[in-house]
């Protein structure tokens, strides 16, 4: 594998921007309190209030499979279960850990390029009054999603008014947030907040960040527990204006958005040159993410030097993310005419 090329692969493989390492230089100098108790983690939670108002909670954690954990936590009792899509992360790719750590059950519903519909929701609500079944009690949908797709402000009013009229909460799976504000056009706090988010993680490492998640709770009577749960849950390092640091540059002059921009605008880009190969089929791409479909043949070739998640038989997704060059889509696109075609 280490020869391989893994630009591609996830935009987790990117590394940090460097106006947020120079940030984690500078949170580096002299003392601070410990335990979220310091001064960066206050400015840090008056940037969120900036975004979201000041009637929010917000709790950094570590991770997006720890916030992802920590957010359910605060919104399930271990008896009830979370409605989401079948390739959801939270129900793929975080290794049980929402049902492990929390003790409830995911109710995956059939999506539909990754998304989920408002009646999605009814083949589980006859479960609430059963003794003998996981009881549904939120409803996790992911923006942008597993399929690279994005949710409509619509759609996600339509989902969180009828989650919310059968006693659903919601909770928002933001790891790409970023790259579906800018792609939409919409404003965070109207696609989350004012569109009746209860809860959502908002992802950092995928768009520049070294480290680090946030859980904001726009329905705060769920969050009275957290400090103490994010501790029980791991996600408390001593030094949390590390994490805190971070999240004060990521805000400051939207580079969060520059990141996203860039990013899908990349994406853009390369999905454009791979649509002159007649052999492959290109999704366009909605934010940060092309998804490409081949011959068994070419894509193992890809592969060799390539390294790509296999989505489905025949079917790669390329990422690019804040850190992708217009020279490394160019290099891409030329092997994949060479072995392609």
């Amino acid at each position: 594998m280490k020869n391989l090329n893994l630009g591609f692969s996830s935009d987790n493989t990117a590394g940090a921007h460097p106006k947020i390492m120079n940030a984690i230089v500078e949170a580096n100098l002299g003392y601070s309190k410990a335990y979220g108790e310091d001064d960066f983690c206050k400015a840090s939670d008056a940037a969120f209030q900036k975004i979201f108002g000041e009637d929010i909670d917000t709790c950094l954690a570590l991770s997006g499979t720890g916030a992802n954990v920590l957010a359910l936590r605060a919104m399930l009792r271990p008896w009830q279960g979370v409605i989401c899509t079948e390739m959801a992360h939270i129900n793929t790719e975080e290794s049980g850990a929402p049902e492990a750590c929390i003790g409830s059950k995911m109710l995956p519903v059939t999506s539909i390029n990754g998304k989920m519909k408002p009646s999605d929701i009814d083949m589980y609500l006859a479960d609430k009054d059963s003794l003998h079944r996981s009881s549904p009690a939120v409803v996790s949908i992911t923006q942008s999603t597993e399929k690279g797709t994005l949710y409509s402000l619509e759609e996600i009013q339509n989902i969180c008014s009828y989650a919310h009229q059968n006693n659903l909460l919601v909770h928002m799976d933001g790891a790409r947030i970023s790259n579906a504000c800018v792609a939409l056009d919409i404003d965070i706090k109207t696609m989350t907040k004012d569109a009746g988010v209860d809860v959502l993680s908002l992802g950092g490492a995928k768009n520049g960040l070294v480290f680090g998640e946030a859980i904001v709770f726009f329905n705060r009577t769920l969050s009275h527990d957290y400090a103490t749960m994010r501790k029980q849950s791991l996600q408390l390092i001593s030094k949390m204006r590390f994490i805190a640091a971070q999240f004060i540059e990521y805000f400051k002059n939207d580079l969060w958005l520059e990141n996203a921009r860039y990013a899908n605008n990349m994406a853009q880009y390369l999905a454009e040159e791979l649509s002159s190969i007649k052999s492959i089929q290109i999704q366009k791409p909605e934010a940060n993410a092309v998804f490409v479909t081949m011959t068994n043949t070419a894509m193992q070739t890809l592969m060799e030097k390539y390294y790509c998640y296999e989505t489905d038989p025949n079917e790669v997704r390329l990422m690019c993310s804040f850190a992708t060059q217009k020279s490394e889509i160019d290099d891409l696109v030329q092997y994949m005419k060479k072995i392609a075609s």
